[in-house]
């Protein structure tokens, strides 16, 4: 039962977090994720996808990961890689969003877009069935050079930036105050959601208990 509890958490993580990247990605001209920035510029030049683009190098970063060290790549970080950029695609593609006005409005969808990606980023991370390609990554690396996580992420997401943004990828204001909206929301939801499932969790067991000593 708990198992299931947990795959109904990730995957509806996975999509609201997915959501909340279309959301941005409508709005891209005030900036979006240092990752989304490489993934537009990457589509621009290239062809293919956004959400192709974003799988391609979450499948980079598991190899990196598989080989630097295979705990933090379980089954969840596989369907993260594959998933989120197939339901940004599928946003995209169903074209229900709205898009830019290049007016005030522009900047509360944004703001709105990152509040969602941190809670779906909180919501699946809660159900604790692997990490992301991106967090996996930035844990092997760290795990190996005794760096700590915090000054992984700004290296690699600023280096991720300077590509991004040699490609022509869409680099605004947006852009470098994205972590520090997203990241106190996906901090204090992830607190909530693991909270929620310990206590279905503990309810079941009590459940199972009962039944066993009646």
């Amino acid at each position: 039962m708990i198992h299931v509890i947990r795959w109904i958490f990730y995957m509806s993580g996975l999509m609201v977090f997915s959501f909340g990247i279309t959301v941005t990605l409508k709005m891209q001209h005030l900036g979006v994720h240092p990752w989304d920035v490489l993934n537009v510029a990457m589509y621009e030049k290239v062809g293919l996808s956004i959400g192709s683009w974003a799988i391609i190098f979450s499948i980079v970063l598991i190899i990196v990961s598989w080989i630097l060290d295979k705990s933090y790549i379980k089954i969840g970080t596989f369907l993260n890689a594959i998933l989120v950029g197939a339901f940004v695609d599928l946003f995209l593609w169903l074209d229900f969003l709205p898009n830019a006005s290049h007016a005030w409005t522009d900047i509360l969808i944004i703001i709105i877009g990152i509040i969602i990606m941190g809670i779906g980023g909180g919501l699946y991370n809660s159900a604790e069935v692997g990490a992301g390609p991106r967090d996996g990554f930035m844990l092997s690396i760290s795990d190996k050079t005794g760096a700590s996580v915090g000054k992984v992420r700004i290296i690699t997401e600023t280096l991720v930036l300077i590509i991004g943004l040699i490609l022509g990828g869409p680099v605004f204001v947006i852009t470098f105050i994205f972590t520090f909206v997203q990241s106190p929301i996906f901090a204090f939801s992830f607190e909530k959601f693991k909270k929620v499932i310990a206590f279905i969790q503990s309810r079941h067991i009590k459940r199972q208990y009962s039944r066993s000593s009646a």
